[in-house]
C-alpha cells in the first residue's frame, strides 16, 4: 500500500514584544560599548524579542501564549477550525512548567480535546523531531491532520541585576544568542488543497560519548541555591562540529530522497548566531540555492527557528521550487532535517 503524502497546509509564527538592539542590552547589563561591538563582531545577532521585561522583570508573554497565538494563525490561514485537528505534537526545551505541558495547555486554550497530544522536549532540533512523530502518525496512524508545534522562551534566564564583567563565556553567551518565539504549521494527508508537499524529515542521534554542548538546568526547592549556572554552553564545541554535521545531514537528505545539490532552490540553515550561519552556509556548499535565515533579527529561538524560517521560504518559493531545511541539537547531538516542495 502507498503512503498518503503529507501536505502542508499553512504554518504561523509569533514573536514576542519590540525587538531589542545590542545596544540597549548593553545599557541594561551596565556594559560599555566595547561589550556592544563585540557582540556584533563576534556573535553577529543584531536583535532579539524577549517574552520578559527586562528593566521591570515583569513577563509579558509564555511560550503557551505564543505558540497559542502561532497555532491560531496557522488555523486561520489555512481556513481550519480547532476542531479538524486530529493530533497535536510540540518541540521545546523550555516549557513554562514541568507539568501540565505546555501542548496541554495550548490546546485547552484552542478548544481541543480528545485527542493524542506528544511534547517532545529536545533542543534545536526539537521542532524536526515534532514534524517526524507527526509525519509517522500521519502515515501509519490514520489521522488526517496534525498541529505540529515548536516554541522556546529563555527569557526567565535573563537577570539584569547580575554582574556580568565576570561571568565566563559559557554563560555570558547565553545573554546574547537567544531570543523567545513559537511557531506552528499544519499537515495533513488530504489529497488536495495546501502549499507544500512535506517529502522528508530525518532526526538521528549522534551523542554516544559526546560531552554536551549545552546544558539547563531545571531547579526544585530543595537545590535552586546551588550554584552551578543555569545554563552554559561549549560554544567552542558547537563551532567545530555544528558545520560538519550539518553538511552530513545535507548529503543523506540528498542521497535519500535522490536529490541532486542543483535541484535545492532554497537553504533553511542552522540558526545558531549571525556570524556562525554564513559559515554553515558555505560549509553546506548550495551556491545556487537561496539562504533563508532569520537569527540576526531573532536570535536563537531555538524550537521556533524552523517554523519561522519555513514560513519565510514558503511566501517566496515558486511552484516546483524545492528547499531543504537543517538543524543540529548541540545539547547531546542530534542532527535533524527536511525536505519540502511547493505546489
Amino acid at each position: 500500500m502507498t503512503a498518503p503524502e503529507i501536505r502542508i497546509l499553512s504554518v504561523g509564527s509569533a514573536l514576542p514584544g519590540s525587538p531589542i538592539d545590542n545596544a540597549r542590552l548593553a545599557r541594561l547589563f551596565h556594559m560599555d560599548k566595547v561589550w556592544e561591538q563585540w557582540v556584533d563582531v563576534f556573535i553577529g545577532t543584531r536583535l532579539r524579542h524577549l517574552a520578559r521585561d527586562l528593566e521591570t522583570g515583569e513577563q509579558s508573554a509564555t511560550l503557551a501564549d505564543l505558540a497559542t497565538i502561532a497555532a491560531s494563525r496557522a488555523l486561520s490561514a489555512a481556513g481550519l477550525p480547532s476542531g479538524a485537528v486530529e493530533l497535536m505534537v510540540m518541540g521545546t526545551a523550555t516549557p513554562d512548567m514541568l507539568m501540565p505541558t505546555t501542548l496541554n495547555v495550548v490546546a485547552d486554550r484552542l478548544g481541543i480535546n480528545g485527542i493524542p497530544t506528544f511534547q517532545i522536549q529536545s533542543g534545536c532540533s526539537g521542532a524536526i523531531q515534532a514534524l517526524e512523530l507527526a509525519r509517522h502518525c500521519l502515515v501509519g496512524g490514520g489521522f488526517r491532520t496534525a498541529l505540529v508545534l515548536g516554541g522556546d522562551t529563555t527569557a526567565k534566564h535573563f537577570d539584569t541585576r547580575l554582574d556580568i564583567t565576570s561571568m565566563p563565556p559559557a554563560q555570558l553567551v547565553n545573554l546574547i544568542l537567544f531570543g523567545d518565539a513559537a511557531g506552528a504549521a499544519l499537515l495533513t494527508t488530504e489529497p488536495s488543497g495546501g502549499i507544500a508537499i512535506l517529502h522528508r524529515v530525518s532526526t538521528t542521534l549522534t551523542g554516544l560519548g559526546r560531552e554536551p554542548g549545552q546544558t539547563l538546568e531545571w531547579y526544585g526547592l530543595a537545590d535552586r541555591g546551588q550554584e552551578r549556572p543555569p545554563a552554559s554552553e561549549n560554544y567552542k564545541a558547537i563551532e567545530e562540529s555544528v558545520p560538519e554535521m550539518a553538511a552530513e545531514t545535507l548529503r543523506s537528505l540528498l542521497g535519500d530522497l535522490g536529490w541532486k545539490e542543483a535541484d535545492v532552490d532554497y537553504l533553511l540553515p542552522p540558526q545558531l548566531s549571525g556570524r556562525m550561519t554564513p559559515i554553515i552556509v558555505e560549509r553546506l556548499g548550495l551556491p545556487g540555492a537561496e539562504e533563508v535565515s532569520c537569527v540576526a533579527e531573532t536570535g536563537n529561538t531555538g524550537n521556533a527557528l524552523p517554523f519561522l524560517q519555513l514560513e519565510r521560504a514558503l511566501a517566496e518559493m515558486a511552484p516546483g521550487d524545492r528547499a531543504v531545511g537543517v538543524a543540529i541539537e548541540s545539547s547531546k547531538w542530534i542532527k535533524a532535517g527536511f525536505a519540502v516542495e511547493r505546489l
